[in-house]
Formats: structure tokens, C-alpha cells, sequence
């Protein structure tokens, strides 16, 4: 009698193989999504990290909010997102601190920022502006002055907040000679407390000024800052990088607040990123400084 085995078909290699494809394939796309989910929050949601500035010349608190470097783009976060946030932290006044287009943008760009100097004058905002080495465009100041905005290249201008004197000063420099002297344009109010705004930082020139509070921007906290609270990854004023690591914290002027005698200097990370979205660590940021009593 003849003895029948039964023996089972050879699988295919490429089918043994194809399920580890699969998976290696999932794991693949998996990854994708999470660096284009991170990349997308870090570049395109807003933070409003809170400050406190104290001071013997404040009556009653003042909430400001500080923007800058929105480098206004097709994509990306939009007026409505930025005007959403401002509604949230309903700020007794609004800087903004130039950069708010790119250099050789269309008009349809150009328009953005003013656009949203409109809607935060609509709603009722105090705003305050100085331009930076982008938006230089003579008809687009034009256009933000319109708008009800105070424009303040080298202008300076008292007034009362929720009965605090506050003396607001602006400048439009792009560079800073050897002989740059704020005294010889203004004189701080020893009986309001003063409010230097300045596109590019200056730490040493502002220091010797010595307003109570300097708003700058310009510097995008580096684009990219290391975890663990180390800075930027690259410092553009020195061509340096990693510059926390390597020198003192306290010459890195990328972003935060840094004291001098008489008051402090704060340099706001921006909205935006220039030339690419390329923020890590760093999210955009509208900046809420509220100006209180030491009492």
C-alpha cells in the first residue's frame, strides 16, 4: 500500500517578506507625521508666556502685549490667529516691533500686517510701532499711520494709563555707530516710567540710556534653542554657535529678559521665522508683560 504525505506548499518569499514591509513601511510614515506635527507646532501655534515688571512709578497694573517679527507670509499663522490671542490677553497697549513683512515681498504680503494694525485698532487697542530692516517701505508706514497707529521713528510721547504716567520713545535704527547717543534725542521722565522700543537690540547703548523697560526684537531667539534652557543654537550677532555653551549667558542677547541699572531690556522671539520656517524649541510668541507696583 502506497503511503500518501502530505506536505504543504512552499510560501513565497516575497509574501513572508511583505508583512515585515508593511510594518517597516507603517513605522516610516508614523515618524513622518510626528517630525511634520512638531514642526508644524513649533513654527505655526502661538504662545503668550506672562512676565511681571515692577516698578515704583506704576499706580495701577498695565498689561502690554509685544510682537515683532511676524515676516507676514502666505501660510502659516494668520491675522485672525494673532487678533484671537490679543482677545484673550485684552492688553492696555500693543507693541509691535517691526519685521512684520520681508524685505521684496509683494504687495499682497505687505498688506498683511497692515490689515492686522487695523483690526487691533478696531478693537479698540492702543498700538505702538517702530519698523525694522524689512518693512522699510516708505507708502507701508504710510499706510500703518493710517491705520491710527503711532508710528515712532525717533518720536516720543506722553501718556496716562490707568493713572501711571508712562513716557513711550521710539527709534528706527538698523545699525548703531560707535557715537550713537539716545541722550541726544531724548530725556527720560524721572516721574513716568519709560518705555524705549527698538527693533534690533543694543545692550549696552540701551543700558547707558537706562529707560525702565526696552522692548526689542529682531534676533527670533536664535530660531532654534537647545533643550535644558542652553540658548540658541546659533547667535547671528557673533556668527557663533552654540554660544551659551561656550560663552557667558549673559552676553547672549537672543531672548528674554536682561537687566541694566534703572530697568531691564526684553527681546521677544517674533511670530515668524526668516527666511524659512525652520523653528524648533521656540515657538512663536506674543509676549505679555504686565507693569506692576512694588507696593
Amino acid at each position: 500500500m502506497e503511503q500518501q504525505t502530505n506536505t504543504a506548499p512552499e510560501q513565497n518569499a516575497e509574501e513572508v517578506k511583505s508583512p515585515k514591509k508593511k510594518k517597516r513601511f507603517g513605522r516610516l510614515l508614523l515618524l513622518l507625521a510626528v517630525i511634520v506635527i512638531v514642526w508644524w507646532y513649533n513654527n505655526f501655534t502661538i504662545k503668550t508666556p506672562e512676565y511681571t515688571v515692577v516698578s515704583p512709578k506704576i499706580k495701577s497694573d498695565i498689561k502690554i502685549a509685544v510682537m515683532s517679527d511676524y515676516h507676514a507670509a502666505d501660510y502659516g499663522i494668520d491675522n485672525e490667529q494673532i487678533m484671537a490671542k490679543l482677545r484673550e490677553i485684552d492688553p492696555d497697549i500693543v507693541f509691535m516691533l517691526g519685521d512684520m513683512y520681508s524685505r521684496k515681498s509683494e504687495w499682497e504680503l505687505v498688506e498683511i500686517p497692515i490689515k492686522l494694525a487695523e483690526s487691533i485698532m478696531q478693537e479698540g487697542y492702543r498700538l505702538y510701532f517702530v519698523p525694522g530692516e524689512h518693512d522699510t517701505s516708505q507708502e507701508y508706514l504710510d499706510a500703518i499711520s493710517d491705520t491710527g497707529a503711532h508710528v515712532m521713528d525717533y518720536m516720543g510721547e506722553k501718556i496716562e494709563v490707568n493713572g501711571t504716567n508712562l513716557q513711550i520713545m521710539g527709534i528706527d535704527n538698523v545699525y548703531y555707530s560707535d557715537t550713537f547717543d539716545l541722550t541726544n534725542v531724548f530725556t527720560p521722565d524721572p516721574y513716568s516710567f519709560s518705555i524705549l522700543m527698538a527693533h534690533i537690540p543694543n545692550y549696552e547703548k540701551f543700558a547707558d540710556f537706562g529707560a525702565d523697560l526696552t522692548l526689542c526684537g529682531d534676533s527670533h531667539g536664535g530660531i532654534i534653542q537647545l533643550p535644558f534652557g542652553r540658548g540658541p543654537a546659533y547667535y547671528s550677532e557673533t556668527g557663533t554657535w552654540f554660544p551659551e555653551l561656550f560663552e557667558e549667558k549673559s552676553d547672549v542677547y537672543d531672548k528674554g529678559f536682561f537687566s541694566y541699572e534703572g530697568g531691564v531690556m526684553f527681546i521677544t522671539s517674533g511670530l515668524g521665522s526668516y527666511p524659512v520656517p525652520a523653528r524648533l524649541n521656540n515657538r512663536p510668541e506674543i509676549a505679555v508683560i504686565t507693569l506692576t507696583s512694588d507696593e
